[in-house]
């Protein structure tokens, strides 16, 4: 035997000192466990008798409970004054106020939101609300905690607000003059600013000019760099109140001077606010004091003054297009090469350029950097707009590339969302930026690609229309490498675990059928979303590629193709071997309803998706029961009468034979809610009319796509060249003259004359199309020997009313499987071949002896 060796241990000083810290370090993690378990005494300590009433239990926990009770009572406030507001304003109120006296930053901080909560469900009328709580809020405004006083100023600034003006003027606006004052706080002073701003849109120019201005020039030159620069910002207020003659004269000239001010922060708080104010502005203002002040500050931001480069950058776009009109060409260009400048910041390093003649960038500068050309990209659309998009490609595009070629995220992100506003301001020329879309489209970072894909549907129409040529061949080619981009896009959001961005993407590529031929659908993107039902997990992915594949079937122009998706769907998932994929085969089937006619889904799907009452999973016949509504609805009578008995077969077995407790009762209550509807008929109706008009404007729309496949099928036969001006004439008179169809059958339903005869008419018709629809339907090898339903077949067996299928619904109650039964309703279908036929009538024959035996031990 091998000798055992045991590693060796290190005794040394410093290893036994790191294991001691390792033991302090478990102990210190197992301490508050121990620590927040609860003595007896606490626990009776906190214990409440539940016979008191809530009133009664708050006003006890406020008065002797501990600071969590406390708490907890302050926010259950807004509840209190829903359900008793008288008390709570008489026993409540008064204990808070009490108790925020000596109350911790928690209970303020809740009793500030409850405060405001209470104000916003308009609990009690204004009048009392500022009686009873705006005091309480006046007193707790100059907390020593900055944060518990911006938490009750903003409440306060709420109130303010919804009083009336005459509460403000007493309440607040005549203590504040004293509060304002530079023997007061800082605190104080910076609270009076904000207010002074807030109350400024509340009273008449008048009022405020002999009120308020004296107050907010004194504050705008304090000592304190904090209290102008806090007045600063609320200029723009006061100048919205007071009107544009007082703002030239009074605020103008304040903040003139503050933008010289010796406080970067106070300069750059005059920067934005005249920026804010340019439309209040005359041209002599512009050009006379605005742009000298805009001018210099460009011109100290890269030299000496650097903390406004994040500001200036942000605000340049609305900058430049307030100061249009008053520009020289000369200041026009330097302030487009100023943009050009700010939109390649920090990026001259990975330029190419000598790294020793540059300074090394902190990560402080780096960060503002990234924010400056975050702000270029937020501006682009503006820049655009300023130097006219016809001058983009020569101005703006080598800026434009670069910025959608940024190796920063956020950069990238903000082009993204913007790209959008860029296309449409392009217009025609759109289709310069084709490149940077593919490359947005393929960018690493799948924030860039869901911020892109908000508008994807937009940009692509913007794309294929934009252009000169309208044609639809030319769309196909004008963005050649758009295709691979999508796919390779779809392909990294299904990789990643970001499953949002996975399904958001699905549902924009709804719109591909409007961009893209049938063809590329069908073999780029149609069957990649039906793999993504069969084999993705997230459930919401799986319902947005369903509705994506059958908008795809719906825009379809091929029946073989159209065939082969509808015997996929049915094969692979509505009988596939997995209870999830027969649950997404009636997803999809909601979907199909949706998007298609009645008769489209009658067609195809009504069979299959009954069949599912059989499903050995409860679950999938659970979720059949409550889609049988809506599955009754696309039945139109009498067209679809032996349907209609299919339906109704279905349902009496589920309610003799289900055995689960909760599918029959969804089962009972779906009988209820079936027996309530009513079946649409083959003719329009008036209480129908709009949903009829529309269902017969989605079946005139597939028989075109039908007959269009079949005159190009016929024209290929014939050897006759297929034009496309031809098809487009053709197509134009085929649909004025159904549409002229269309109308004469409405107005027959409407007026009622004839109903008879329009209604004969509308049987012949729909018949007569169905003739002519596809001669090789696709159906599942079980309804493939389907025929037309016999009319003797009720006689033969027992037949009796249906309760809750409707008065004129009658089932059959012979004892054949449900197989045999679905296998005779097929009406729809036209064979070639007679064999199916001979088939079944050899077995209805040889089945009819069983047939009576069987009605007769039924009746017994």
């Amino acid at each position: 035997m091998r000798p055992i060796i045991f590693s060796k241990m290190d005794f040394s000083h410093s290893s036994l000192f790191g294991y001691i810290e390792d033991l302090q370090e478990l102990t210190i993690i197992e301490r508050p466990v121990r620590r927040s378990l609860k003595t007896p005494e606490e626990i009776e300590r906190l214990t409440v008798d539940e016979e008191l009433s809530d009133i009664e239990r708050a006003v006890y926990l406020l008065s002797s409970g501990q600071d969590i009770q406390g708490t907890s009572v302050v926010a259950n406030l807004p509840v209190l004054m829903r359900q008793n507001p008288a008390e709570t304003l008489r026993r409540v109120l008064p204990k808070i106020r009490e108790v925020l006296h000596v109350a911790g930053v928690e209970m303020q901080l809740t009793a500030a939101v409850s405060f405001l909560t209470v104000l916003q469900e308009e609990s009690v009328s204004i009048h009392t609300y500022s009686h009873s709580f705006l005091h309480i809020i006046l007193q707790n405004l100059e907390h020593r905690d900055a944060g518990v006083s911006n938490a009750w100023l903003e409440t306060l600034l709420a109130v303010i607000e919804a009083l009336p003006k005459e509460t403000v003027r007493h309440e607040i606006l005549n203590p504040i003059v004293s509060k304002a004052q530079l023997s007061q706080t800082l605190q104080s002073r910076l609270v009076s600013c904000k207010i002074m701003g807030k109350v400024a849109n509340k009273f008449e120019a008048h009022i405020i000019k002999r009120e308020v201005l004296p107050l907010v020039k004194s504050l705008c030159q304090d000592v304190e760099y904090e209290v102008r620069t806090c007045m600063c910002r609320q200029l723009e207020h006061v100048a919205r109140g007071i009107g544009t003659e007082l703002t030239k004269t009074v605020v103008l000239p304040e903040l003139v001077e503050l933008a010289r001010d010796e406080g970067s922060s106070v300069r750059l708080a005059a920067f934005e606010t005249l920026v804010n104010l340019l439309d209040m502005f005359d041209a002599d203002d512009r050009s006379q004091t605005v742009l000298p002040l805009v001018k210099s500050f460009c011109e100290k931001s890269f030299k000496a003054d650097e903390s406004i480069l994040v500001s200036l950058s942000f605000h340049l776009g609305k900058l430049c297009n307030g100061l249009y009109g008053i520009f020289t060409p000369e200041q026009h260009l330097r302030f487009l090469e100023f943009y050009k400048k700010l939109s390649t910041l920090g990026l001259q390093q990975e330029n190419g350029l000598n790294d020793n003649q540059l300074h090394l960038q902190t990560l402080e500068q780096e960060k503002k950097y990234i924010s400056v050309r975050k702000n270029c990209a937020y501006n682009f659309p503006a820049m655009i707009v300023f130097v006219d998009p016809k001058n983009f490609h020569l101005e703006l595009y080598s800026i434009f590339f670069c910025l959608c070629h940024d190796p920063e995220v956020p950069v990238r992100y903000t082009m993204a969302i913007s790209f959008f506003e860029v296309a449409k301001l392009l217009n025609s020329d759109v289709h310069t930026i084709h490149k940077e879309l593919v490359t947005l489209l393929q960018d690493e970072s799948l924030e860039v690609l869901d911020a892109l894909v908000g508008h994807l549907p937009e940009i692509l129409e913007l794309m294929t229309n934009g252009g000169e040529n309208n044609g639809s061949e030319s769309k196909l080619l004008s963005i050649p490498d758009l295709i691979p981009a999508l796919t390779t896009a779809e392909q990294r959001a299904a990789t990643s675990l970001k499953w949002r961005t996975h399904e958001k993407l699905l549902q924009k590529y709804a719109c591909l059928p409007h961009i893209l031929s049938s063809d590329q659908i069908y073999y780029r993107f149609l069957h990649r979303m039906l793999t993504i039902i069969l084999t993705n997990n997230v459930l919401p992915v799986q319902k947005a590629a369903a509705r994506t594949l059958c908008v795809y079937l719906r825009y379809n122009r091929k029946q073989e193709q159209r065939h082969e998706v509808i015997q996929k769907l049915i094969e692979q998932l509505g009988q596939g071997k997995s209870y999830w994929n027969r649950l997404r085969f009636l997803d999809t089937c909601e979907f199909i309803m949706e998007l298609f006619s009645k008769s489209f889904f009658c067609k195809y799907f009504f069979l299959p998706v009954l069949e599912l009452t059989h499903d050995p999973v409860a679950n999938v016949r659970m979720k059949l029961c409550c889609l049988l509504p809506k599955v009754k609805s696309t039945l139109k009578i009498p067209t679809d009468k032996h349907l209609l008995q299919q339906l109704e077969l279905c349902i009496r077995k589920l309610l003799c034979q289900e055995k689960d407790k909760d599918v029959l009762t969804i089962v009972k209550r779906t009988v209820l809610e079936l027996d309530r509807m009513e079946i649409s008929v083959d003719a329009f109706q008036k209480r129908f009319y709009e949903n009829d008009l529309l269902d017969q404007e989605k079946e005139r729309q597939e028989h075109l796509l039908e007959m269009e496949q079949l005159e190009k099928e016929k024209q290929k036969n014939e050897g006759r060249p297929t034009n496309i001006n031809d098809k487009m004439f053709e197509k134009k008179r085929r649909d004025s003259k159904t549409s002229s169809v269309l109308a004469k059958s409405i107005h027959l339903s409407i007026s009622g004359s004839s109903s008879g005869t329009s209604a004969g008419k509308e049987e012949k018709k729909s018949k007569l199309v169905r003739s002519q629809s596809f001669s090789t339907q696709v159906l599942h090898p079980k309804y493939s020997n389907i025929d037309k339903c016999p009319n003797k077949s009720s006689a033969t067996g027992y037949t009796s009313s249906v309760p809750g299928m409707g008065k004129s619904s009658m089932l059959s109650f012979s004892d054949d499987s449900f197989r045999t039964l679905s296998a005779g309703s097929s009406g729809n279908a036209a064979f070639p071949s007679s064999c199916s036929r001979n088939l079944l009538n050899s077995a209805d024959q040889k089945n009819n002896g069983n047939k009576e035996s069987q009605s007769r031990k039924m009746s017994m």
